[in-house]
């Protein structure tokens, strides 16, 4: 397949670009390497996929490069490419968001109406959509009532990728993804930040008290079902995917001080947007892509550490 995956230097997006190498796959990605982290992590992650002929990178802003170009002979497109954070995007920051998570959305699908090639586009959704769910574990029939203004964008794009799929036939499949870990997980998300201090000795700030909890998804379990979506998803589809262990932030504290090194932990208020729980009913991804997550919390801790020493 002729692949196309933006936000290819990101955490999801280059081991995505990495596992369609390996199957065999000609991949185009493009990343505008916006500045909310360091560009050399961002480089590290494409490091063995530019030694691939069968790799094409753009450095390019999906607000203004040529789409049609991009997307030429393109049969499948992981859309990947969003402005991350959370806490980031409250206050003045939120144009990055609306832009780089709405807009490109929009003009990207605008791009697949009536293409001649395209078999499908996935696009990386989040748990976040749901903010503080009704009922656990959650299913993709919730209605989602996001608490931050990532997730209104998160969810905004998720909705355009329906509208498409409802009014053009683009054949969409979106995956709300639940928080995702492992080697090369952006530097200011959590694990990161504790596997990290737990190696160095550094002090760590944790927001809240620690018993909020979450659905943790290993990073091949997210890639595994991106190409499953592409290879079997149904046009207009919504799946959520999560590891199947829901933990609380004190429990992970726990496993990392067990299995890697002691913590110093600094502990702080909750901050605006945070979501008290998350778990994920996947029973519809399970029987759609069949979508089964193989790693579990500690097996995927132990290899994000390993990726970190060896860094």
């Amino acid at each position: 397949m002729r692949c196309v995956v933006t936000g290819a230097a990101g955490f999801v997006g280059s081991t995505l670009v990495d596992s369609l190498l390996a199957l065999g796959h000609d991949v185009t990605g493009i990343d505008c390497f916006v500045d909310y982290y360091p560009r050399k992590a961002k480089e590290l992650n494409l490091a063995a996929a530019k030694q691939n002929s069968r790799f094409t990178l753009i450095e390019d802003n999906l607000l203004t490069v040529d789409i049609t170009k991009l997307l030429d002979s393109a049969e499948w497109i992981f859309h990947q490419a969003a402005q991350a954070g959370v806490r980031a995007s409250w206050g003045g920051y939120f144009r990055s968001y609306s832009d780089n998570n709405v807009l490109v959305t929009q003009r990207l699908l605008e791009h697949c109406v009536n293409h001649p090639t395209l078999k499908k586009i996935v696009y990386a959704s989040s748990s976040s959509i749901y903010g503080n769910a009704e009922s656990f574990p959650t299913s993709e029939d919730l209605t989602p009532q996001p608490v931050s203004p990532y997730g209104v964008t998160k969810l905004a794009a998720e909705h355009l990728m329906r509208l498409y799929a409802t009014e053009f036939a683009v054949p969409s499949v979106s995956l709300r993804y639940f928080t995702v870990f492992g080697p090369r997980q952006r530097p200011d998300m959590a694990f990161h930040r504790f596997v990290k201090a737990a190696l160095t000795g550094g002090e760590i700030t944790l927001f809240g008290d620690g018993e909020q909890s979450r659905d943790f998804t290993y990073i091949d379990d997210i890639v595994a079902a991106n190409i499953a979506a592409a290879e079997c998803g149904t046009a207009g589809d919504v799946l959520n995917l999560g590891g199947g262990t829901q933990a609380t932030v004190n429990d992970v504290l726990r496993i990392i001080e067990g299995s890697i090194g002691p913590l110093k932990i600094n502990r702080t208020a909750r901050e605006a947007g945070d979501a008290r729980h998350t778990r994920a009913d996947c029973t519809r991804a399970k029987e759609r892509i069949g979508f089964a997550p193989r790693v579990l919390l500690e097996q995927g801790i132990l290899r994000e550490a390993e990726w970190m020493r060896a860094a």
